[in-house]
């Protein structure tokens, strides 16, 4: 009986993680359409705010995409110690708070590699645009 309370708790806990996973891509993927967006908008109209605009969805989709990395992490670590054990399957425990110590911040999180590497992709895209834009008003 505890086998198969445990199994279905990491059922559960399986869930969390994928959910967590699809999130963070579909974020990923509204970020790069809305900065395409504001792309359009500012060569259409020459209305070049909106090339301004575009930094506000980048940081904002990063601080998304941040936060349910965090909690994947936190889920992942959940699955670990209900798999060896650590944490008991009597109550189903969904709590990722348990292990809230035994992963990296937030901070740290939004500051990791697969981050910084996509989003500061996005952000360097921008500042570029930006900088020609100022570069050609100058001239």
């Amino acid at each position: 009986m505890d086998d198969a309370k445990q199994i279905a708790h990491l059922g559960f806990i399986q869930t969390a993680i994928n959910r967590m996973g699809s999130n963070s891509f579909l974020l990923k993927g509204w970020s790069v359409t809305l900065v395409a967006a504001c792309f359009a908008l500012a060569v259409k109209d020459a209305e070049k705010t909106f090339l301004f605009l575009a930094y506000f969805p980048v940081f904002m989709f990063w601080t998304l995409d941040g936060y349910f990395l965090y909690q994947e992490r936190l889920y992942r670590k959940l699955y670990d110690g209900v798999a060896s054990n650590l944490i008991p399957s009597t109550f189903f425990i969904m709590d990722a708070g348990v292990v809230i110590d035994e992963v990296p911040s937030l901070i740290a999180t939004l500051c990791s590699r697969t981050l910084l590497i996509f989003h500061g992709c996005i952000v360097s895209l921008v500042s570029l645009a930006v900088y020609l834009y100022i570069l050609r008003v100058q001239c």
